[in-house]
């Protein structure tokens, strides 16, 4: 979604096109589009604003790169992801936010963040909601593991204290393997 309503912006699609077809939420500052469209933070809070401003969800994406994560810097990748992601988002707007950690390196490699790897970062990602819009508001905004999760994978992810969820991307691409995620995720308790 690009954050102008309208425009010459070839390739993109407008908030109110996605609201005329009845969308609800919005994947933005996805790694691969900081990746191979150059998007930036600030560029894509412009996104996160336009979003709410139109009633769609957005899905904030942050993580980090593997390059990132060998130098020890992933929390510090992640927060200022975060937080600039959500500049200018009210405590009742952020509410309605979706948090999506996923670790660049595990997307679509196979390979995913070990169990612990995720609930620190979903931890911290809590902790950083936590101060800037409170316990309740923090609590209800729903953080997400998106890399490489599987139906194998899953209940251990998902049973985890701030894992909230999944954003699933090749493992739907195949109808068993999305219907068996489905049936591991509801049998998380």
């Amino acid at each position: 979604m690009h954050f102008e309503a309208n425009g010459a912006f070839t390739g993109e699609v407008s908030a109110p096109m996605l609201r005329a077809l009845f969308t609800t939420h919005v994947i933005l500052g996805h790694s691969e589009r900081r990746t191979l469209f150059g998007e930036q933070d600030a560029f894509i809070n412009k996104k996160v604003l336009t979003a709410l401003k139109n009633q769609l969800r957005p899905i904030l994406c942050v993580g980090e790169t593997l390059a990132e994560r060998e130098a020890g810097t992933t929390l510090k990748v992640v927060q200022t992801q975060l937080e600039a992601g959500l500049e200018g988002v009210s405590k009742e707007q952020a509410a309605t936010v979706i948090v999506a950690y996923e670790p660049v390196w595990a997307i679509g490699t196979g390979k995913v963040a070990t169990t612990d790897q995720a609930q620190e970062v979903h931890a911290f990602i809590r902790g950083l909601l936590v101060k800037l819009y409170g316990d309740a508001i923090a609590q209800k905004i729903r953080i997400l593991y998106g890399g490489s999760m599987k139906p194998a994978n899953a209940p251990e992810l998902l049973n985890q204290k701030d894992i909230d969820g999944g954003l699933i991307g090749g493992a739907s691409l195949e109808a068993r393997s999305f219907a068996d995620l489905i049936k591991a995720a509801a049998e998380v308790k």
